[in-house]
């Protein structure tokens, strides 16, 4: 029952507690760094101009559910963008803000051409191929 042993011995196990505590801080510090940069490598940089039109994502739809349903909504038309990665989108002088992650590119021709259908025999078993 000697104090000073007893004291060293607690001073050794509270040395190795706080090495122990130092290593798993450490390895949880790396393990973040290979997490971000994973991510941060996984990540597409979007470019969007003020007029460019847009489809905004549609995060209702759950409620909704359908499997023909489009998730995605508009055109809409850039009006504004921010430093920080959020657009105005306009549409019919309706203004409203939005994250840049759920829009995407809406590219369509000003000129819309004919579609040909094919009037398929129904008694036929094999249809045309075109």
């Amino acid at each position: 029952m000697d104090m000073s042993l007893a004291g060293e011995k607690r001073l050794l196990k509270l040395n190795k507690l706080e090495e122990l505590r130092y290593d798993a801080y450490e390895n949880s510090r790396l393990y973040k760094e290979k997490t971000k940069k994973w991510h941060d490598q996984h990540i597409r940089n979007k470019s969007f101009k003020v007029g460019d039109k847009m489809l905004l994502f549609n995060t209702r739809l759950r409620l909704f559910p359908g499997n023909l349903k489009s998730k995605w909504s508009g055109p809409f038309v850039i009006s504004r963008t921010t430093p920080c990665g959020s657009f105005e989108l306009e549409v019919r002088d309706n203004k409203f803000m939005v994250n840049g992650h759920s829009l995407k590119h809406y590219f369509c021709k000003d000129e819309v051409s004919l579609i040909e259908c094919i009037r398929l025999d129904p008694l036929d078993p094999k249809p045309p191929l075109t």
